[in-house]
């Protein structure tokens, strides 16, 4: 089942988003606080959106954060995927299928153009998961980031 998160299940996307730092090898990098999550999803202007993947026995064992994004070539907005995270006990069952289907069901109802995100080249079994649902790789950008001092300096100027 994929629901909407809510703001009960705070505890459980931060801990989800440790898990998925793990696996990616960078737990070290993860700053994010429950009431950082709290304020940003379920404040007054939430900065994303959250969908839970529940098993059959009503546990959460998935989640994909997500967040309106525009195109200025389409002309339309689109979504752009943060995290996407099932449990490694549950990998294999659907979850993480039915949370892009839920995704993408929301991007058309919506008349958005496209859903994006991002993964590590390293992440064999995810480029296949993603490939075997029609996903293409956009192998001619590069993502530059700004951020620590050199957004600070930049933004200070």
């Amino acid at each position: 089942m994929i629901r909407t998160a809510v703001r009960d299940d705070v505890p459980t996307i931060l801990r989800f988003i440790h898990e998925l730092a793990a696996y990616e090898r960078a737990v070290h990098e993860v700053k994010a606080t429950e009431e950082d999550l709290a304020r940003d999803l379920f404040g007054p202007a939430p900065a994303a959106q959250v969908l839970i993947a529940d098993d059959d026995a009503g546990r959460a064992v998935g989640f994909a954060l997500w967040f309106t994004t525009y195109s200025t070539w389409l002309g339309r907005p689109g979504l752009y995927l943060e995290d996407l995270y099932v449990t490694p006990e549950a990998r294999g069952a659907g979850h993480g299928r039915a949370l892009l289907a839920e995704l993408a069901r929301i991007a058309v109802e919506r008349g958005h153009g496209r859903v994006e995100w991002s993964v590590l080249d390293w992440n064999e079994p995810a480029i296949g998961f993603y490939k075997a649902l029609g996903a293409t790789p956009q192998d001619e950008w590069t993502v530059y980031r700004l951020t620590g001092e050199a957004l600070a300096a930049l933004g200070a100027r």
